[in-house]
């Protein structure tokens, strides 16, 4: 079992910033497996940026040029950086670990953390 804590979520005006952190410990992960979704009220949940198994990073195309997705391996974290926030970036983010091939080892288990508020004013 594979646990996801997040942090970091908040209320910030328009233009503002915040950085989503994601702890995570357990028997069996790969920070590469690690990304971010979001979901917001009535909208389905929604990838926004991850690390590829390919050891590169995607992101969505509405948050490409304001959001960096990073990591310490060290800690077993990965981080989400949100510059130039918009009132349409107000969602639950969500910490996710997937499943799939890492540096060549397999990593079984989809994770989830319990997620993270952001609310943008205008």
């Amino acid at each position: 079992q594979v646990q996801l804590v997040e942090s970091g979520g908040g209320l910030v005006q328009a233009g503002g910033s915040l950085r989503l952190s994601c702890a995570a410990s357990g028997r069996k992960f790969s920070i590469n497996a690690m990304g971010w979704y979001r979901q917001a009220p009535g909208k389905q949940r929604e990838l926004v940026a991850r690390f590829t198994s390919g050891g590169s990073t995607f992101y969505a195309d509405s948050v490409k040029g304001r959001f960096t997705i990073s990591r310490d391996n060290a800690k077993n974290t990965v981080f989400l950086q949100m510059n130039s926030l918009k009132p349409e970036d107000v969602a639950v983010y969500y910490c996710n670990h997937k499943s799939g091939y890492y540096s060549g080892v397999y990593y079984p288990g989809d994770y989830w953390g319990q997620g993270t508020q952001v609310t943008v004013s205008s």
